[in-house]
This record gives C-alpha cells, structure tokens and sequence, in this order.
C-alpha cells in the first residue's frame, strides 16, 4: 500500500505507512483522554489522506459512541447520570461520547436510535432532536417541514415580540418591545423546557381558520378578527430611549441643561419647550410628539464672540437640545440622570408608545408562514362555527401547498386538543405526539377528527360550502411594523454634491427611482415619466453652455456678464441636464479630459 499524506490543518507534515493504525490509535488516545477531545481525525480512502483537525470554529457535534454495535452508554452509566454522579464532561473524558466535525462524520456511520444499531455503526445519536441548533429544535413538528421552512422559522424566533426580560422598566436599551398579554406554548418541545422559554413568553395562541375572505387574503395578506384586538390580541409596547451629555470643552466651558432663553443662537420658540421643566428634562407621562424638544440643552459657541460696548465678552450660547425622531409620538416613560466614567452628567429618556395591530402589521407562525395584515374586519362579519366560535385570524389556503407546512397543520391540530383537553402537547422534531393521537382526543371531546368544521358566513348567515379546518396555532407579532417603515415626501432635503434627494427615512430622504424602475418605463415607451421622475424630479439644473466650444460657460453675476472661460465669447446658451451630469462634466477635466457637447435647436433634432 503506498504512503499516506498526512496532513494537520492543511498543512502537509509527512507520510504514513498505515493510515488506518495511525487514525484508530489517535482516536483511542482521544476516548482514553490523553490527547484533547476537541481533536478530530479523519482518514479519506480515495485520496490515501490523514487529517487531523485542531484550529478553532470547527463545527462539532456531541454523538454516543457504539463498539461492536453496542451504545457504550449503558443503562448503569444513564442511571449515575439522573442521579447527578456522572456530568456531560465526564462521559466525555471516559470516550463514552465524543464531539465529531464535518470532516470525521464523512468516516462515521450514526444510528437514529438503539434498536438500529449493526455491528457496522460507530456512533449513536444522543436525540435525533440533537442535530437541529436550539433555536431551530424549539419548531414544533419540525420533521414534517421543508428545510428551508426550518430555517425561516428559526428567524422568526430572534424578530418576535414578548418579554424579553422581567427587567424592562429598570432598562434603557435604545429600542425595545413589550407584547402586553404573552401565553404560555400549548404545543411546546422538549428545548423550550430547557431553555424556559415559558420564563420569556414571545406568542399568543391563535384560533386560526384556513379559508379565502372576500379575497382579502390573497397571496400571503392576513384577516384580523377587530374584536379579538379590542380585548387585547397582539397589543404591545414600543420603547426608545434618547441620550443627551453635558459635555466639557477646554477653557472651562460646558453644554447646560436648561430651558434655552430668547438670546440662544437657534432658539426655537416658546412652543417647542413647552413639555419641559426647570431642568431642561420632560415631564414623566406627558405626551410627545414627532421633533418635539425633550432635553433642553445649550453649549458655548463655537468660536469666541465679539467684545460688547462695555468691553465684557459676551458668551451667546447655542441651542443643542434633542428631539424625539419624526413621525415617533408616545408618552415619557422613564427620565434618569446620572454621570458617565468621565464624570459628565448624562440624560436619559424613555418613550414609550403603544402598538395596536394594524393594517400592515405583520404576524407569522413558528413555520415560516408569514403574512402582512390586509383587513381588520368587525366581529359581526367574521365567519362563526355552530358553537359561535369566531377566528382570530384567518389564512389563505394556497399558502400550504406550495410550502409544504405540515408542521402548521400539526400544530393546529394538536393546538386544538391541548386547548379542548386543557393539556401542553410535545412536539419535540422526530419524538412528537403521533396525528393518531390528537385526532382521538379530538374525537373524544366531540370534534371530528381532521379538525374540520362547518362554518356560517358572519355577513350573509348562509353556510359556506365545504369543510374548514381550524386550529389553535402560537403566533408571533414581528418587530416589522408599519408606524415604522411609512414614508413618503414632495420635496426635501438634497445631497451636496449631487444635488439629487437624499437617502433614508432618517433624513427625509425620496425613494428611489433606481435603474431597473427606468428600464421599465423605457419598455412602456412612457417617454415622458421617464423624464420626470429621472430629471425633474431630481436633480434637474439649467447650465449655460458655449456654442463654439461646447463647455459650461462662466455666469458672473457680480459683473452681471456671462461668456465662455475658453474662447471668451458671450454666445452662450441655456442647456437643461441633470447636476449629476454636470458633475461628471466636471471630474472628468480634473482628469485632464476636456468634454465638448454639441448643442442644437430642438426643432432642428
């Protein structure tokens, strides 16, 4: 047999005669501890190749390790294990577990469970569960979804409002949210438990119905229930703290704290200062509104002034309060002063503002199966059961089979006969409550068994054609709310050097009319819109351009005399373009590239 490479992170460090030895040695040495368990040995047969992994960020994995096709967690060791003797680490350093990563797995051949166990497999899975991240392992019926489905409900997990912490009052991050009436899992996995994320509740249990209404659901927009939210579904708060300094400059000078008087440079009228008191800070509990002043503050000026008629230098100091951001109401929630590690005095402000679900608002299940509010309907109108049972939420049916959601419908089903039995489900992945068992116990409480019901139209009375399938699923309010991305402007601010309007909501900024939006007025031949929403509507400028030699003329208008910089003639023209154009005409002479543009009559194009 020829030699094989060797290799220890990549790096090539010799050859062995007997590759197969040399691993099974390493990896007995590992189980025995006397080399670190975080080593991984690998052998690849198609290229003859030893590799020994030791860097850091290797992805591994805990799994039980089979000799002779027997667990080496034997039911003596688990025992010692319940009883607290033996700890995790500890079945580590006795190599009854070890932690594998991608490169070793390749030589590893894993059982599911016991039962499965050959004489060929080396390893055991410690719970199926235990190849999922915690996050996504907390997916009820998991095993029944698609992967990518997985994925996105693990990203729903880190955007959901609840509470986060029991602290929150005593709390001054700068964004926060706080989900009024959090419940309890009525389907939960075995990782919840683990994490308590019942100690952090982040959902609310949802009657939800899978039907079309009025066509208001279509594609992925959801139906609210409107009595569901006057009782207090999905409500929650939204916080935002603002911080101000009163920092010290050299010379003995200091910003202030105060109400800023008449003679301040940029005082702003006694209106905008009315929510302060003495000190400068707003009042707890009253109401602001968008770019109303809630930390009163001056600072020295900028540069020394000049000496008044008495010879004394008179300080005129600036207005530097802060602002709550545009279009952001709310009552003050918190006013706290303290010092910083350089010894200034810092303000701190928390506004809070209630959040009513509203159209826009966006929901999702622990599946991936998000969705925008589309329609708030009165709860007189909502389709009812033959028990007066109303949804809180109603989903378009052609949102399941395009995603293959099983795990939805599961949690529906089994949502139901928790709540009808007054019992928490498990829906651990790979160890769940079987379909067979929700479906008798719905069965004994008087439901039919597929979850299906008849319903009644709540604006007509007549009864709908064909069953419906209705459930009690968690569901999550997502942090992505309409109060918070609404933007639109007429005219605005501009950029500088471009003149063209500016980026984000923060600065009032348009949206923007990118390349592919032009390209599709161009196919529509809407020549005109074009124009306007590319040029006039951004950075259109008139430039006054030399017939002769083709460039931007000079305006001088302190001699009120217009003429060419080249050629000195005075037969200029005015020319329309767009500033960026100009610009460019400008950088590329700083390159040493001279632009000409050939100008003519339109009537003669």
């Amino acid at each position: 047999m020829k030699k094989a490479k060797v290799y220890i992170n990549g790096r090539l460090i010799g050859f062995h005669e007997q590759p197969l030895k040399l691993v099974k040695e390493l990896i007995n040495l590992r189980r025995q501890n006397k080399i670190d368990p975080t080593i991984n040995i690998a052998y690849k047969e198609d290229t003859n190749e030893v590799y020994i992994n030791t860097d850091a960020g290797r992805v591994q994995r805990p799994l039980i390790v089979v000799e002779n096709g027997k667990s080496k967690l034997t039911p003596e060791i688990l025992e010692k294990v319940e009883k607290g003797e033996l700890s995790f680490s500890d079945l580590v350093k006795k190599g009854i577990i070890e932690f594998l990563d991608a490169e070793e797995e390749e030589n590893a051949l894993i059982a599911m469970s016991e039962d499965e166990l050959t004489p060929k497999h080396t390893h055991l899975e410690i719970h199926p569960a235990s190849i999922l991240s915690a996050i996504t392992s907390m997916v009820p019926y998991l095993q029944h979804n698609l992967a990518g489905k997985a994925l996105h409900g693990a990203k729903i997990f880190k955007q959901a409002q609840g509470l986060a912490c029991s602290n929150f009052a005593l709390r001054d991050d700068t964004e926060g949210y706080l989900l009024y009436y959090p419940q309890k899992n009525l389907v939960k996995t075995k990782t919840m438990d683990l994490i308590r994320l019942d100690e952090r509740p982040q959902i609310q249990n949802f009657v939800v119905a899978i039907l079309p209404y009025y066509g208001f659901n279509v594609l992925d927009a959801l139906v609210l229930n409107k009595g569901a939210i006057e009782r207090g579904l999905a409500r929650s708060a939204y916080f935002r703290t603002y911080e101000a300094v009163e920092l010290k400059y050299p010379g003995g000078q200091r910003d202030k704290f105060e109400i800023p008087d008449e003679e301040t440079i940029g005082y702003l009228g006694e209106e905008a200062y009315k929510n302060l008191s003495e000190d400068g800070l707003v009042n707890v509990e009253s109401y602001v509104q968008g770019k109303d002043v809630i930390i009163g503050r001056t600072s020295p000026p900028r540069f020394l002034e000049e000496i008044s008629e008495f010879g004394v230098i008179r300080e005129k100091r600036r207005e530097s309060s802060v602002r709550t951001r545009k279009n952001m109401d709310g009552y003050v929630d918190k006013v706290m002063l303290t010092t910083n590690e350089d010894g200034n005095v810092v303000a701190k402000v928390k506004i809070r503002k209630e959040m009513i679900p509203e159209i826009g608002d966006k929901f999702s299940s622990r599946h991936g199966q998000k969705g925008v509010v589309a329609a708030i309907i009165p709860e007189e109108d909502m389709p009812f059961t033959r028990d007066g049972i109303k949804p809180d939420l109603i989903l378009n049916p052609h949102s399941i089979p395009s995603r293959m959601t099983i795990g939805h419908l599961l949690e529906m089903l089994a949502g139901k006969a928790g709540s009808l039995e007054a019992k928490v489900i498990d829906a651990t992945p790979f160890d769940s409550t079987p379909q067979e068992e929700l479906e008798e116990m719905l069965r004994q409480c008087g439901f039919r068994s597929d979850g299906k019901e008849v319903f009644y139209d709540g604006i007509t009375g007549e009864r709908i054609e064909g069953q419906i399938f209705v459930g009690v699923v968690a569901y999550n309010r997502l942090f992505h709310m309409v109060a918070h991305k609404m933007q639109a402007r007429a005219r605005g601010p501009v950029q500088i050097l471009t003149r063209q309007p500016t980026e984000g909501k923060e600065k009032e900024g348009g949206l923007r009319f990118g390349e592919m939006e032009g390209e599709t007025l161009v196919g529509h031949g809407a020549a005109m819109l074009l124009h306007e929403k590319l040029v006039e509507d951004s950075d259109k400028t008139i430039q006054l351009v030399c017939e002769k030699c083709g460039i931007i003329a000079v305006n001088d208008k302190i001699r009120k005399k217009v003429y060419c910089p080249v050629c000195n003639g005075s037969n200029v023209y005015p020319v329309e373009m767009t500033y960026s154009f100009k610009l460019l005409l400008d950088e590329l002479k700083s390159l040493g590239i001279l632009p000409r543009l050939k100008i003519a009559d339109k009537a003669r194009d």
